[in-house]
């Protein structure tokens, strides 16, 4: 009888180390798909006045820029750019312009950078925020820190340039807006890439 009750509980202790082998194994494949998707994984080709870039991640859907139908002027390098929101609707899609080119190669996804920016909205027609006042910011260009839209829209910047994006609420801060930007705003940023490296 005490033998069977000893093959009995070897029994039971092998279903169970089985079990939890089984469960710690999906756990842990669980956990390094959701981590691995988290990293960028692609990035088209670097930005020209004539070619606008997509950029693709795991993170977001891709986003294609058209371009600005009336850019800002594009001004002076080391200065405060003048924004002026375009007159109309805002666009439904996201709109890009290189203002001033820049040179040498182009940032990608991943690397960190050093820039200046003024951010106006269509629902003010007002800048809200200029680090021109505050002084330059330096992040990694990622979507950890930074919304999607800033994110593709810097892809393929050469330092020294200046851009402005136009972003609908799906590519900037849509319903979860931050520091006074109201809920589903569009955007306009002027960006200046001071520098930027691996």
């Amino acid at each position: 009888m005490e033998a069977m009750q000893r093959r009995a509980k070897r029994r039971q202790n092998t279903r169970r180390g089985i079990i939890v082998a089984i469960v710690a194994v999906l756990v842990l494949g669980t956990g390094a798909l959701l981590f691995a998707g988290k990293s960028p994984t692609t990035t088209t080709t670097t930005s020209t006045s004539t070619t606008l870039p997509t950029t693709t991640t795991t993170v977001g859907k891709p986003i294609a820029f058209s371009p600005i139908a009336t850019p800002n002027a594009p001004g002076v390098t080391g200065k405060s750019p003048v924004l002026v929101v375009p007159a109309g609707a805002p666009p439904t899609k996201a709109e890009l312009a290189n203002l001033i080119p820049g040179s040498g190669p182009g940032i990608v996804l991943g690397d960190k950078f050093t820039a200046q920016y003024v951010l106006a909205d269509y629902h003010s027609h007002k800048v809200l925020q200029t680090s021109w006042k505050t002084g330059a910011f330096s992040d990694t260009l990622d979507t950890n820190h930074l919304i999607a839209g800033w994110v593709a829209g810097m892809v393929g910047m050469k330092a020294g340039g200046r851009r402005e994006l136009i972003l609908p609420p799906a590519d900037a801060y849509g319903a979860h807006p931050t520091n006074g930007i109201p809920d589903n705003d569009t955007l306009v940023f002027i960006i200046d890439l001071i520098k930027f490296s691996k």
